[in-house]
């Protein structure tokens, strides 16, 4: 079956966000901030407000309360508001909104505006004199935060044959999605009425509950597509709450979409970090311990927390772990959930130590990883309720031919000289649950209507629950229309982390369940059915807040997983890297949607690539902010970047995470390809290169 909306988004009739024009709409822009820290002592709006077309000027914002961090138990990106007070806490954080009757005008005003300021030393990297180190599971002193630690593994490390210790360095990313941060708000009578490409909807509107002091009734969130957001556009945005004063204060609906420089320096971010992996190996190539010390940037408002070692513990079946994880706190906006947010970066590093243990060991990598599968959870002890590593890298060493890979690093040449490697490299990541209500309706027409949480990103959930029902309702999926992101209907909690369509089917199923007995009484009839989590995650979801399940369950624990497999040509004389194939298998238990699915590891793949040879935001320590915050100087994959992607599924579905068997998929996908990219390249140069992206001056 093809995309159930395909045909909707390639004609333009899928509407975004900021693609509604209601009548009256006026056009904020955004004026900002020069310095990185510092305080605001005045703010010019004179040259502004004077010209023609300007309708509303503000500076400051009385009536916006807090809304509070979403993951310090808010709704918002950061707890940090702007326009509420004079202090600057980074370089880009707006200082005035104008609003005019177009937005030519209003961003031409925004230009005209100056401030003056009292400026404070800031740090903006991990290495920046003023830069302060918090152990994490001091200062957020949370259960699930806490540092992993089973056996003594710095002990059986130094016992060990043969050991590596090793700093990786991980750079701080963007995750540029082609919708810019954007909202059009309106108020129809008391009601707000808000259309934002988000996420997560509660979020938005329980966050604007709080700051406008109304009831969350009375708001009403409308985002039924994303055009991409990967973790950017997970709560609350700075923008709407000072959108939803000023359309107040005209009696005028009113759109903002942020420049891309703005949504750069307003967005959240994948934050610089740094990985000091140690692990050791006895001869027999039995991994004995590892080691992982990591330190991540976060915002001097707001401790973003980081779980790189939830995964780095989990990747194999390892006696000895101990893992140790620091915030840095920098003079940046709060950073945030990018796509595979910590176990990219903790499986690039771990996967790049492993290799270099089993070169040491004179030993395949391949046979290396099989060697060390777990094959119950080392953390916890409980059992997998699957795991099907061993099976993803044996079929995808299959598909790639890997048994005619040379072991000597640097001695496989193309006839035009230039360097041929290979590397594999594994991925996890947890499969996790939220609640979910659907609510299902049979018209007498004979079409069916299906109204979920959830929201659609570009993953595809409308087909993915379009064709579970039509299978249950033995229906042809064009009679099924499928509504998702729409706070009129549902709760729409956050969907992220790869549980959107493991917790919204599991809905869908339960209700079309209860529906069919009813399917030859009197027609319309309606049902609505959950997904089976606790009544008081339900009621906590409700109110707007994270609420999540797993991996780790009661009786077993859950993740995904994926093998990669990566071909890299290094030129002769340029040292470009081409990538002209890449095989990658991946176990999400069953495959919901195979052609959304199968799209969701080639996208992850070419974020993958980028991540790995081009993606890095610049900071310049002297003035802060980010310099190549546009898409002509951040460096993303374009389709002459990337060659073959195959694709394979292993299709067994996980009966104990939920009854149709689903976990997630667009997150794991993108794990471990950095690594495999990392690992070809020293397999076709000799040459270790410890830090991303890998550029041309790497391999000089």
């Amino acid at each position: 079956m093809s995309r159930v909306d395909a045909r909707d988004k390639v004609r333009g009739a899928a509407l975004y966000g900021s693609d509604q024009v209601p009548d009256g709409l006026a056009h904020a822009a955004f004026a900002t901030a020069t310095i990185d820290r510092g305080q605001i002592t005045e703010v010019d709006t004179t040259r502004a407000s004077e010209v023609p077309g300007v309708r509303l000027v503000l500076t400051h914002i009385d009536e916006l309360r807090p809304a509070g961090f979403v993951m310090g138990g808010g709704f918002a990106v950061q707890s940090f508001q702007p326009l509420t007070t004079d202090r600057i806490a980074y370089k880009g954080q707006p200082i005035a909104l104008v609003v005019a009757d177009d937005p030519v005008t209003a961003t031409y005003a925004a230009s005209l505006i100056g401030a003056t300021y009292v400026t404070e030393p800031f740090a903006v990297s991990l290495d920046d004199p003023g830069a302060t180190a918090v152990v994490q599971e001091e200062a957020i002193p949370l259960p699930f935060l806490k540092d992993i630690k089973f056996g003594d593994a710095d002990a059986a490390i130094a016992g060990s044959d043969v050991r590596v210790e090793q700093t990786y360095d991980h750079p701080p990313q963007n995750p540029a999605p082609m919708e810019l941060l954007a909202s059009v708000v309106e108020w129809r009578g008391d009601t707000l009425v808000v259309h934002e490409g988000t996420q997560n909807a509660a979020a938005v509107r329980n966050g604007l509950a709080q700051q406008l002091g109304l009831d969350a009734s009375k708001i009403e969130v409308i985002s039924p597509y994303l055009g991409g957001a990967f973790g950017q556009k997970n709560s609350l945005q700075n923008h709407t709450g000072p959108l939803a004063v000023a359309a107040r204060r005209l009696g005028r609906p009113v759109k903002l979409v942020l420049t891309r420089p703005q949504t750069f320096h307003s967005g959240s971010f994948r934050p610089q970090s740094r990985h000091r992996i140690k692990v050791g190996a006895d001869r027999g190539g039995r991994l004995t311990a590892i080691v992982h010390e990591a330190d991540q940037q976060t915002s001097r408002h707001d401790l973003f927390p980081a779980t790189f070692t939830e995964v780095s513990s989990r990747l194999y079946g390892v006696p000895a772990f101990r893992g140790r994880q620091r915030l840095v706190q920098t003079d940046v906006q709060t950073p945030g959930y990018m796509r595979a947010p910590f176990e990219h970066p903790a499986a690039w590093a771990v996967e790049s130590a492993v290799d270099e243990i089993s070169y040491q060991l004179g030993m395949d990598p391949l046979e290396l990883k099989l060697a060390n599968d777990a094959t119950h959870d080392p953390v916890t002890g409980l059992p997998f309720s699957s795991r099907h590593v061993s099976e993803c890298l044996r079929r995808g060493a299959e598909m790639f031919g890997w048994s005619r890979r040379p072991a000597r690093p640097g001695s496989w040449l193309d006839p035009d000289g230039a360097q041929i490697g290979w590397g594999v490299a594994i991925g996890a990541y947890p499969a996790s649950m939220t609640p979910a209500v659907a609510r299902v309706t049979a018209n007498a027409d004979g079409t069916f209507q299906i109204d979920v949480d959830g929201h659609e990103m570009g993953q595809g959930i409308r087909s993915a629950i379009a064709l579970l029902a039509a299978e249950l309702l033995e229906a042809d999926p064009a009679l099924i229309r499928v509504g998702v992101g729409d706070t009129r209907v549902a709760t729409q909690h956050l969907t992220a982390g790869s549980w959107g369509t493991a917790s919204a089917l599991p809905a869908v199923r339960a209700a079309v369940l209860e529906l069919r007995p009813q399917l030859g009484g009197t027609l319309p009839v309606t049902v609505t059915a959950s997904n089976g989590l606790p009544e008081a995650m339900v009621e906590r979801a409700r109110t707007g807040l994270v609420t999540l399940a797993g991996p780790v369950y009661d009786s077993f624990v859950t993740f995904s997983y994926v093998a990669h497999f990566v071909e890299v040509r290094v030129e002769k004389g340029t040292r470009r890297i081409r990538v002209p194939r890449v095989v990658s298998v991946a176990d999400c238990g069953a495959v919901a949607s195979p052609v959304t699915a199968a799209s969701q590891v080639r996208g992850a793949v070419t974020w993958g690539l980028g991540a790995a040879l081009r993606e890095h935001l610049e900071v310049d320590s002297r003035y802060g902010g980010f310099v190549n915050a546009t898409l002509e100087e951040y460096p993303v994959s374009v389709n002459a970047d990337i060659g073959q992607i195959d694709v394979d599924f292993i299709d067994k579905p996980d009966y104990q995470l939920n009854p149709v068997g689903v976990k997630g998929l667009g997150e794991v996908s993108m794990v471990g390809v950095a690594g495999a990219v990392s690992n070809a390249v020293f397999h076709a140069t000799g040459r270790r290169i410890r830090k991303l992206p890998i550029t041309l001056a790497d391999l000089l």
